[in-house]
């Protein structure tokens, strides 16, 4: 078993496309865990039951503004809105399977094993050991590459203006959760009777610091890194790019704009923009930079999303259904009004 099979074997049309269904679900599930967790650790100055009322009231919001994100709006089986990640249909992906296979089949012998493997590929995913055997014994030609283009697509290969519409989109997808997390979080203060302007700035200073250092400054610098290696390869300075070496330099894109400047400039933004709307005493009262937010070790584990960030811009596909539970974390922090620095 080799890296190549195990990246087949998950970017199968099938088993996307079962993520994706599966989506609500493992999101919902997902958001009710951590928000139980950090209800149960976080201490504030309220009783317990407020404190759980709000959490319920910013994870969905949050929950809600993500799977906007994604699906869109049906009513009715009309589509209002469309969903910012593609889902193709499942009957959709089992005729153009099966079409593709009996395309491959009709003038050519194969063994039981073969055939029993490609009959099962019309209308199922194939474990490992399968996607093993027909990668070794079907033999090289057009015709298997027509066909493992659609049971066995390999990654996408995005020029740079594919990849910068890419990042439009991740930014946009990474976006609307901390919107409904903000949005759900003022809202539970009303509700819960304990709306201030400096909660309201906290919720607006922590999405804007989970948006631009968690998230859309790190797809700058994927962007600008995956350009300019681009540029490089059109004046043969450097080898064409397969998709490891792409997720390299996106991933060096990555940490030198977003995990390294980007908790500096959304503090520093946040003191000199936020504050004076919404907490003028603050810019006498705190004048360090980090200190009502500076990074701690789930932000960094936060970056896991530029990872998959990295991976959908390489042309990995299967990564794109996980990205909204890693940006729903986000939004529910923003929800919160999260800061970590001193404490009045």
């Amino acid at each position: 078993m080799n890296i190549n099979t195990i990246a087949k074997y998950v970017d199968q049309p099938i088993i996307i496309n079962s993520l994706q269904r599966k989506l609500p679900q493992i999101l919902t599930a997902g958001a009710a865990g951590f928000c139980a967790y950090d209800t149960i650790k976080t201490k504030r100055n309220e009783s317990k039951e407020k404190t759980v009322a709000k959490n319920i009231i910013i994870m969905a919001s949050t929950v809600g503004a993500t799977l906007f994100g994604v699906k869109g709006l049906t009513i009715k089986n009309h589509k209002i809105v469309k969903g910012l990640l593609d889902t193709k249909p499942l009957k959709k992906i089992i005729e153009e399977q099966t079409k593709a296979v009996k395309k491959y089949t009709e003038n050519i012998n194969l063994d039981n094993e073969l055939k029993k493997i490609l009959e099962k590929a019309q209308k199922n995913r194939l474990n490992i050991r399968e996607i093993e055997t027909i990668l070794k014994k079907l033999p090289e030609s057009a015709e298997r590459k027509e066909l493992f283009k659609v049971i066995l697509p390999e990654p996408e290969n995005l020029s740079s203006k594919e990849i910068f519409s890419e990042i439009k989109k991740l930014s946009l997808l990474g976006l609307i959760p901390i919107l409904g997390g903000v949005c759900g979080g003022v809202i539970a203060d009303k509700i819960c009777q304990s709306s201030t302007k400096k909660s309201t700035g906290n919720k607006i200073k922590e999405g804007f610091y989970q948006y631009f250092a968690n998230i859309f400054l790190c797809n700058v610098g994927a962007g600008a890194a995956l350009y300019s290696a681009e540029k490089l390869q059109q004046l043969k300075l450097i080898k064409p790019l397969n998709p490891i070496k792409k997720l390299i330099i996106i991933m060096s894109g990555i940490t030198a704009t977003g995990i390294i400047g980007g908790s500096l400039i959304a503090n520093y933004l946040s003191k000199k923009i936020i504050d004076p709307i919404f907490n003028p005493k603050n810019r006498t009262e705190k004048k360090e930079l980090y200190s009502e937010r500076k990074p701690e070790l789930l932000d960094i584990a936060l970056h896991i999303d530029d990872i998959a960030t990295a991976g959908v811009l390489s042309g990995f596909k299967w990564i794109e259904p996980i990205l909204p539970l890693m940006y729903f974390i986000s939004g529910y922090r923003a929800g919160t009004g999260y800061r970590n620095g001193k404490k009045e």
